[in-house]
């Protein structure tokens, strides 16, 4: 069987329906399942998982790597085999070790994210399922509704009032009404396909049901997926990353040349030269860098999972943690999203029925995405609609802020209006009392005591919207946007929606961890300044949609640094306060759920929706939460700023004594007579080394650290590493004579003590670095103390061991190890008082 033909628009659904071999009623399971494995999954890039030994062969691509072993080869080739077998073996342990953490971290994170993936509804065996989009087929039934993403290219079987955003293909900026019937003439461009939707593009508002014709890589989307699929540009914490490590790599080569350079110069053998020199290199590059923050994101991934963050992208984990703006409106976060209809009144503050007669059907009919205040309207069961009938639409959108239903009653045709008090009072000119149809004039006089009444209902912590109407001729077939003039004003529908319990503590949560809540809300200013109130938040200033609108870039820069409530605000408005925000250096997160939300959320450095979000609002988010509560939020912000916290670590650890230690071996080659250590002894030093990091993403971080926002800082991390590295070259050099004079050591007794010594000074300054504060008021995690006392016992003992004679190792004497545990106990304290005193200095930071 083929997918439908790339025109499929142009046929009929019977034709349409006999190609594909299905009906209105879509596809049995079992024969789903051979079309799924006929097909490939419904995803645009098809990319089956790579052999787990094609993953692993990856991991060698290091080409200092693959230079080393190239070398190590040809030393066999000169009897040196033994030498040949150890450094193979070390270099595939510490291989195996970077691809089996890196694995396991990725599968962890891919179940993760299968349980917020986007979804559809689906006929199945007639029955309707949840399935998830990679599973549909050609020639399956889907139903659509606003808010969703169009799962694949369909052909329409059902569609009322369905309009789409298909700007993604077509660049057409407004929505597209979608009917399904038959067109009247073939057509080649899709964007005059009035019957079809495509995969990508969304529901705006109403509901269809619709065939799917082509899936994956054979949709219209697919064909362009490549220049559609831009690059994200990188995050700070990447950059970061991308700095940090050609750092490294220009101390890398700068040192190697000089090793290589001197060993040359001093006549010394060539292979044995280069094969140091290329260990050094492998010593001193941060190659576990890539796995560890792959293992250390999963962890905080996986630990923000069990807290109700769903991660999408891990890199966000990061921005979180930086993150010292939050953007987010009040229904479902501040408040209890439980909205309940209290009053209904007319123009004189009155209760009447007259206004709950007209928002019912207003909202019975409406097929957009009823909001939450539509719910509540429909509650009110007593209205009955029974003699109603709808005739048309016009569907809510962000800019007019209103939806209008023009409705038969039998003898009478009405235009029924609902939407912001504001815009509804501007467009009407009469107004009506109590349950009378008698139009009277809407003067000055009124509008004042209309805009009274809202006010007030505002203070009370309402939220209102206007009702209003107009009598149309019994032969007006449609409606359209010019029909809403003139209207008969009927009065306020108010609501109450309570302050949700835990937002206050969440509020003070995240004061305390810096980060700044904006509210950004289509409501009005009293009802949300009630609310600010009510949750204890402090009003900073106030901007309003159309202040914005008459702002130029600079001057709300200025106006969005001190407001902290943003009200009547439209989705470009909302926009632009987030760029205005980034563009002041601000790291910004952005919290919605709703279709109008999904260009903040791209915009924002971390998108954050809900599980319960439309499906636009969920693609566009880096993370997703589970239960809609700041509280949530915040233990989210705690565990990025944690995640950041111990890569930094590895960070700090390797700029100070590792490469304090490199330098020093470097430095020795002027004076030494011999290389001062052998090329298998650097490997195993650095193998050992990175087997003491592993437990670094497990370890605790002091609550100090955790209560300022993080950002990566590559001139504090240079700063830092010219400051404590020098400590530990002191200590090589120290050893080094001590080595030389006291013990009077051979080639044999000098690797092996500097060996020790090195591996000792590398691994145990993790528990001063770790650390801002005293090291024995900051417990490490149990993990993380094990694997490093481990690492440095076995450093000790290897000497004692028959692997000693392979390794180049002989056993030092007893008083080596007394001198040994001093020098260490020197070393670490020198490092923490010049860390206390860098500190001091760079507390800021």
């Amino acid at each position: 069987m083929k997918p439908a033909d790339p025109q499929f628009w142009n046929h009929s659904c019977a034709e349409l329906q006999a190609q594909l071999g299905t009906g209105p009623q879509g596809l049995s399971q079992n024969e789903a399942r051979k079309r799924l494995l006929a097909f490939g999954p419904n995803t645009l890039r098809v990319q089956a998982e790579r052999l787990l030994i094609l993953q692993y062969l990856e991991h060698f691509k290091n080409p200092l790597v693959l230079i080393l072993l190239a070398a190590s080869a040809v030393s066999a080739l000169t009897g040196e085999f033994t030498g040949f077998v150890i450094i193979w073996a070390i270099v595939l342990i510490s291989v195996t070790l970077d691809f089996v953490q890196e694995y396991r971290a990725g599968r962890a994170v891919e179940r993760l994210k299968q349980t917020v993936a986007i979804r559809a509804t689906v006929l199945r065996d007639t029955l309707r399922l949840d399935l998830p989009m990679e599973k549909l087929v050609p020639g399956d039934v889907v139903l659509l509704a606003a808010g969703d993403l169009m799962p694949a290219d369909c052909r329409l079987l059902e569609a009322r009032d369905f309009f789409v955003n298909q700007a993604l293909l077509t660049g057409e900026s407004y929505p597209v009404e979608k009917h399904a019937s038959e067109l009247a003439a073939p057509v080649d461009d899709l964007s005059a396909a009035a019957n079809a939707v495509f995969m990508g593009t969304s529901v705006i508002s109403g509901m269809a049901t619709a065939m799917v014709c082509r899936t994956g890589p054979d949709t219209a989307v697919g064909k362009i997926a490549d220049s559609l699929v831009a690059k994200a540009p990188p995050t700070a914490f990447e950059i970061g990353a991308q700095s940090f490590g050609m750092l490294i790599m220009r101390l890398t080569i700068l040192l190697v040349l000089f090793v290589f350079l001197v060993n040359a110069f001093f006549h010394r053998p060539l292979l044995e030269s280069f094969l140091f020199a290329i260990a050094l290199a492998v010593g001193l590059t941060p190659e576990l860098l890539p796995m560890v923050i792959t293992v250390t994101l999963s962890h905080g991934a996986l630990r923000m999972a069990k807290k109700q963050v769903i991660v999408k992208r891990l890199v966000a984990i990061h921005n979180l943690g930086s993150m010292d703006v939050l953007c987010t409106d009040k229904t479902g976060t501040l408040t209890e999203a439980r909205i309940r209809l209290e009053r209904h009144l007319d123009a004189q503050g009155q209760d009447s029925v007259r206004v709950l007669e007209l928002a019912y059907p207003n909202s019975y009919f409406e097929t957009g995405l009823k909001s939450p205040l539509d719910d509540a309207i429909l509650e009110h069961k007593e209205i009955d609609v029974g003699g109603w009938r709808k005739i048309d639409e016009v569907p809510f959108d962000f800019e007019r802020r209103r939806v209008s239903v023009l409705v038969d009653q039998g003898e009478k045709r009405l235009l029924v209006v609902k939407g912001s008090p504001e815009d509804i009072l501007r467009l009407s000119t009469q107004y009506a009392l109590g349950q009378s149809e008698v139009a009277l004039p809407l003067d000055d006089s009124v509008r004042a005591s209309l805009q009274a009444l809202q006010d007030s209902l505002g203070r009370e912590g309402f939220r209102v919207l206007g009702i209003a109407w107009r009598t149309v001729a019994g032969d007006h077939p449609h409606a359209v946007v010019d029909d809403e003039t003139e209207l008969v004003f009927a009065g306020f529908a108010a609501f109450l929606d309570p302050p949700k319990e835990s937002a206050a503590h969440a509020l003070k949560a995240l004061e305390a961890s810096e980060v700044r809540v904006k509210i950004l809300t289509g409501d009005g200013e009293l009802v949300t300044r009630h609310l600010c109130d009510r949750l204890g938040m402090k009003v900073t200033g106030v901007l309003t949609g159309g202040e914005i609108q008459a702002l130029d870039d600079a001057a709300l820069a200025v106006r969005v640094k001190e407001a902290n409530l943003l009200c009547r605000l439209n989705p470009s408005q909302k926009n632009r306060v987030i760029l205005s925000m980034r563009n002041q250096g601000h790291t910004v997160g952005y919290l919605g759920a709703g279709i109008n939300d999904a260009p903040s959320l791209h915009s924002a450095d971390v998108g954050i929706s809900v599980q319960g979000a439309v499906d636009v609002a969920k693609a566009a988010a880096d993370m997703i939460l589970l239960r809609q509560d700041l509280s949530v939020l915040h233990a989210g912000v705690i565990e990025g700023r944690r995640t950041f916290a111990n890569i930094m670590k590895y960070i700090m650890m390797g700029t100070s004594s590792n490469f304090g230690n490199m330098f020093s071996m470097a430095g020795a080659t002027l004076f030494l007579a011999f290389l001062p250590m052998l090329p298998v002894q650097i490997l195993l030093n650095n193998l050992l080394y990175d087997v003491s990091e592993l437990t670094i993403p497990l370890d605790r971080v002091d609550h100090e650290y955790l209560a300022h926002p993080k950002h990566w800082d590559t001139g504090f991390i240079r700063q830092f590493m010219w400051v404590i590295g020098p400590i530990s070259s002191i200590f090589d050099i120290l050893t080094f004579v001590i080595m030389l004079k006291v013990f009077e050591a051979g080639e044999a007794l000098f690797h092996t003590g500097w060996f020790i010594e090195s591996i000792a000074t590398q691994v145990l300054v993790i528990f001063i670095i770790r650390t801002r504060g005293h090291p024995f008021k900051s417990r490490p995690s149990t993990a993380l103390t094990v694997t490093s006392l481990s690492v440095v016992a076995v450093a000790a003992a290897l000497p004692f061991t028959p692997l000693a004679a392979h390794l180049g190792f002989v056993p030092p004497p007893a008083m080596f190890f007394v001198i040994l545990l001093g020098m260490l106990l020197s070393y670490l304290t020198a490092v923490e008082f010049v860390k206390r005193w860098f500190y001091s200095r760079y507390a800021a930071r």
